[in-house]
C-alpha cells in the first residue's frame, strides 16, 4: 500500500512541476509581433456594426 502511495505522490510531483514549468515559461514569453493600429476610422471604415437610421 505504501509503495502505491509513493508512486502516485511523485506523479502528481511531476505533474505539478511541469504545470509550475511551463505556466512560469509562458509568463515570460515577450510577445513581439503587434497588429499595427488603423490610421482613421473615417476613411471607409467602421469602428462597428451598422447602426439604423
Amino acid at each position: 500500500m505504501y509503495w502505491t502511495l509513493a508512486v502516485c505522490l511523485i506523479i502528481v510531483a511531476v505533474v505539478l512541476a511541469l504545470a509550475v514549468a511551463t505556466t512560469s515559461k509562458a509568463y515570460a514569453h515577450k510577445h513581439t509581433v503587434v497588429d499595427p493600429l488603423p490610421e482613421e476610422r473615417g476613411s471607409g471604415q467602421q469602428a462597428g456594426p451598422k447602426q439604423p437610421q
